[in-house]
């Protein structure tokens, strides 16, 4: 978000919750996010086990928010946090057993090692992540309408089949 303010990037998807005001936004895809830990790892979230140690990006993601809300739901509270800077790389420390992530399922499909981590879903009601393409507000291009136009036509066909 950041950088389409700063004129780097003129759209982005991202995860929602996202600011209103500077952007303009459309609905693009929903996404299931999934907590994954080293595999073998006992259930999470259940009879009090809750991993001392996640991982996640620096402040601000929408994924580490959710972790962390789902913590103190559950009346817990993460010790530690490794913050880094790719999906991949959280993925390779929680194979190593350095602690929980949570990140969209379809992350997966692109890591070679996904057969070593354990995947733990989150109750109905909260495995459900809305993708919104975003651009600065007053700030539409050719570019911009075109991506939207072909995420507009892939909503309508997942909706028909």
């Amino acid at each position: 978000a950041t950088a389409i303010l700063a004129g780097e990037l003129d759209a982005a998807l991202v995860a929602e919750p996202i600011a209103d005001a500077p952007f303009e936004k459309m609905f693009a895809f929903e996404e299931e996010p999934v907590i994954v830990s080293a595999a073998g790892h006992p259930p999470v979230g259940r009879k009090g086990k809750f991993p001392r140690t996640i991982i996640a990006f620096e402040h601000g993601c929408p994924h580490r928010a959710r972790l962390e809300n789902w913590y103190a739901k559950h009346g817990e509270m993460p010790e530690r946090t490794i913050e880094l800077g790719s999906y991949h790389a959280m993925l390779g420390c929680v194979v190593a057993g350095m602690g929980i992530a949570l990140l969209p399922r379809s992350v997966l499909t692109t890591f070679p090692e996904s057969k070593r981590l354990a995947v733990h879903r989150l109750p109905p009601g909260e495995n459900r992540s809305r993708i919104v393409l975003i651009w600065r507000r007053n700030a539409d291009s050719p570019n911009i309408a075109a991506l939207r136009e072909i995420l507009s036509r892939t909503a309508r066909k997942s909706v028909v089949t």
